[in-house]
């Protein structure tokens, strides 16, 4: 599911976001529990406020658990390989760059 909607508030309730992504706001409540990357800040009282960020890890976390039939525990690991590569695809294109400049410096130098 992809969220249609635009995001333009800064912060969604609990019970905005159940609706977007047509689940209860307990199963939100407990994947908070059970994914370490979803952290919704809370105010004084204790009521979620979710942001763009924790809605766009929310549709990972969906996609994975009610679309592709992943378990948690499967879907926990998937999205720290994505994490993982991610990293490590922006480390190897990090490098390419630093071996361009080196290579110009070195022309430059002969």
């Amino acid at each position: 599911m992809k969220v249609s909607q635009d995001l333009t508030k800064l912060y969604y309730s609990i019970g905005e976001v159940a609706d977007m992504f047509e689940v209860s706001s307990s199963l939100l409540r407990y994947w908070e529990s059970e994914f370490k990357n979803l952290k919704p800040q809370k105010n004084r009282k204790g009521d979620r406020k979710y942001t763009v960020k924790d809605i766009r890890e929310i549709e990972k976390i969906y996609t994975l658990v009610k679309e592709k039939g992943f378990t948690l525990l499967g879907a926990q690991k998937e999205l720290k390989n994505k994490s993982a590569f991610y990293n490590k695809s922006k480390a190897i294109e990090s490098l390419q760059k630093l071996r361009k400049k080196i290579i110009k410096l070195r022309i430059k130098l002969d």
